[in-house]
């Protein structure tokens, strides 16, 4: 269960760092979450396969959203869940 948590995290703080174009560049993200490249790019892929437009751009050299997009996990009551589906109706 702790691998799933773990991974959870980590798509947050990508997520989090994508939003805010600082994600550096592939070598430095990856230090920085304390993990391989190639385990982060697993975790963009996980990314990606969950519908996230991740990309990277290397003129900001960060990974970018080609469009807006959130992430949300996790269990709510029913009303964030009806006032989240009344924002974007």
């Amino acid at each position: 269960m702790n691998v799933i948590i773990k991974q959870i995290e980590l798509i947050e703080r990508v997520d989090q760092l994508i939003r805010l174009q600082a994600t550096g560049c592939p070598i430095s993200l990856s230090q920085r979450l304390g993990v391989s490249r190639t385990t982060l790019y697993r975790l963009i892929n996980t990314m990606k396969e969950l519908n996230a437009p991740v990309t990277y751009d290397p003129a900001a050299q960060s990974f970018v959203y080609e469009e807006a997009v959130g992430f949300q996990f996790g269990f709510y009551g029913r009303g964030v869940i009806r006032n989240t589906l009344m924002k974007h109706s």
